[in-house]
C-alpha cells in the first residue's frame, strides 16, 4: 500500500477528497471497543463511517446508531454497520482493528475490496502484524500504536474510560513508504476529530514500547481481575510489573530495537494515572470466555527471548498462566453454550 502522490504529481484520491470535503470515507474492520471508539470519534466529527463487526453490535448500531460513552461526550453518533467485509469497499481509510490472531484471515478477506489508493491503518497489538498483513493481503499498512482505555459495555455501546491517542509512522526499510507530509495530513484528520495523533520517526521502537507496556499490564490485570491503578499501588504487583518490563526491554535491545523512551519503566507505571479505571483487553476477553492476544504480548517476548538467548522467566510465567486460564474459560463458555442449546 503506497499512499503517495501519483507519478503525474496529482494527489491520491484520499488526499484529494480531504481537500474537497474535509473527511475521507472510513471503514472500521473489527469494530470492537478500539474500532468503535476511534471510528465513533471520526463519525461524530463528520466523517462517513462504516463499522464492520459482530452481529449483536451491528444490529444495535443499525437500529439506533453507535452509542459512544466518552470522557468528553455521551450520546449516539451516526454510523452504518455491517457484518460483511465487502462493506469496506469504497473506503479511503480503513482502520484495521482485528485481534492479532485474526490478522491473516481478515487481511486476505479485505484485500479484494480495497481500492489501490486506500489507506489501511493497522491499529493492533503486537510488533509483527504489518509483516503478516502484507503477506496475506499483498499490500502494506500504516502502523499505528493505540493508547486508549475502552470496552464494549453492551450491544452497539462503547465505553471510553481513559487516554485515546494514536502514534503513526512507517518503517524506514519499507518500499514506497508514506511520505512524512502525508502521514502528517493523516494525523491531522484524527486531530480534527478530537483524537491526538503523533507521527513518529521510530515507529518500530514505539511498537515495542506498546508491547512492553502490555506485558506489564495485560496478563496481570486478567489474572488478578484488577484495574490498572490498583495494580500499580500494590507493592508486590508493582514489583512484578517492573520485572516484566525489564525482561521485555532486554529482549528488545538484544533485537537491535532503539527504544525511544529512556524512562520507559517509569512511564509504564505512570500510565495507570491516565487510565485509572481501565482493565486490560486480555482481562475483558477472559471474562467473556474469548481467546486473548497473549501470544502477541508476553508470549511474543518469550519466543523472541528464546531466539536471542535472553531469559524471561516472569513473562514466560505470565504467558503460561494466561494461556491456561484462557483454555479453561473458553472451554467453560463452549460447554455452557452447548448446554443452553440442547
Amino acid at each position: 500500500m503506497t499512499p503517495e502522490h501519483r507519478r503525474d504529481g496529482a494527489p491520491s484520491s484520499f488526499f484529494r477528497d480531504l481537500e474537497q470535503r474535509g473527511w475521507p470515507r472510513v471503514a472500521v474492520v473489527g469494530a470492537g471497543a478500539v474500532g468503535c471508539y476511534f471510528g465513533g470519534m471520526l463519525a461524530r466529527a463528520g466523517a462517513v463511517v462504516t463499522l464492520i463487526g459482530r452481529p449483536q453490535h451491528v444490529d444495535a448500531i443499525g437500529r439506533d446508531g453507535l452509542f459512544l460513552d466518552a470522557l468528553s461526550f455521551r450520546g449516539y453518533v451516526p454510523a452504518s454497520a455491517s457484518t460483511r467485509i465487502e462493506a469496506a469497499q469504497g473506503a479511503q481509510l480503513v482502520l484495521f482493528c482485528v485481534k492479532s490472531f485474526d490478522t491473516e484471515e481478515a487481511a486476505a478477506s479485505l484485500a479484494p475490496h480495497l481500492a489501490p489508493e486506500a489507506l489501511v491503518l493497522s491499529c493492533q497489538n503486537g510488533v509483527d502484524n504489518l509483516e503478516r498483513f502484507a503477506k496475506a493481503s499483498g499490500r502494506g499498512a500504516i502502523p499505528a500504536i493505540v493508547y486508549v482505555a475502552a470496552a464494549m459495555s453492551g450491544p452497539g455501546r462503547a465505553k471510553h474510560s481513559g487516554a485515546g491517542r494514536l502514534i503513526i509512522g512507517d518503517f524506514p526499510q519499507s518500499e514506497g513508504r508514506s511520505p512524512r507530509r502525508e502521514l502528517e495530513e493523516l494525523a491531522g484528520v484524527f486531530a480534527r476529530a478530537g483524537v491526538p495523533c503523533r507521527v513518529s520517526d521510530n515507529i518500530e521502537g514505539e511498537l515495542w514500547v506498546k508491547v512492553i507496556i502490555n506485558c506489564a499490564y495485560n496478563a496481570i490485570s486478567a489474572l488478578g481481575r484488577s484495574k490498572y491503578i490498583v495494580m500499580t499501588e500494590d507493592p508486590p504487583t508493582r514489583a512484578l510489573m517492573c520485572a516484566a518490563v525489564g525482561e521485555a526491554m532486554a529482549v528488545a535491545q538484544a533485537a537491535g530495537v532503539q527504544l525511544p523512551d529512556p524512562n520507559l519503566l517509569e512511564s509504564t507505571i505512570n500510565l495507570a494515572q491516565s487510565m485509572k479505571n481501565a482493565t486490560s483487553s486480555t482481562a475483558q476477553d477472559i471474562v467473556r470466555g474469548k481467546r486473548t492476544e497473549i501470544d502477541a504480548l508476553n508470549g511474543y517476548v518469550f519466543r523472541r527471548g528464546q531466539q536471542l538467548g535472553i531469559p524471561v522467566p516472569v513473562n514466560q510465567t505470565l504467558y503460561a498462566l494466561v494461556k491456561l486460564l484462557e483454555e479453561n474459560t473458553c472451554a467453560a463458555t463452549a460447554s455452557t453454550a452447548i448446554n443452553n442449546n440442547s
